[in-house]
């Protein structure tokens, strides 16, 4: 799974939402499949990030733009969540990834089309 790390050098969220835009792009263009977006937590390492924020809201725009399939919060990917579960049932490959049922606030896992 290609990973793409949004927050690397704490940028804002703005620039990070350029980042994420054309690295989907580059990734879809290269014929992959799935990517784990690491946008952190938030800063203080309390959760609520301002990157995390604004990247779960571009992916919703995407979903109703279909641009991706779906996605995955990583406090989600998980067996203890429904919202999981159900995303391992479409695309129980991704089951094996390391952050299954790990709770990880810092990645999103993202289907693409």
């Amino acid at each position: 799974m290609k990973e793409i790390n949004i927050e690397m050098g704490y940028p804002t969220a703005e620039c990070a939402m350029f980042v994420l835009k054309n690295e989907l792009i580059t990734a879809r263009r290269m014929g992959v499949k799935q990517v784990k977006i690491v946008h952190g937590y938030g800063s203080k390492g309390i959760g609520g990030g301002v990157i995390k924020s604004a990247c779960i809201k571009e992916l919703r725009g995407y979903i109703s733009t279909g641009t991706i399939k779906a996605y995955c919060p990583g406090e989600k990917f998980g067996p203890f969540s429904e919202e999981g579960r159900q995303f391992i049932a479409k695309y129980p490959h991704l089951k094996s990834d390391r952050d299954w049922a790990k709770s990880n606030d810092g990645v999103t896992i993202v289907v693409l089309r």
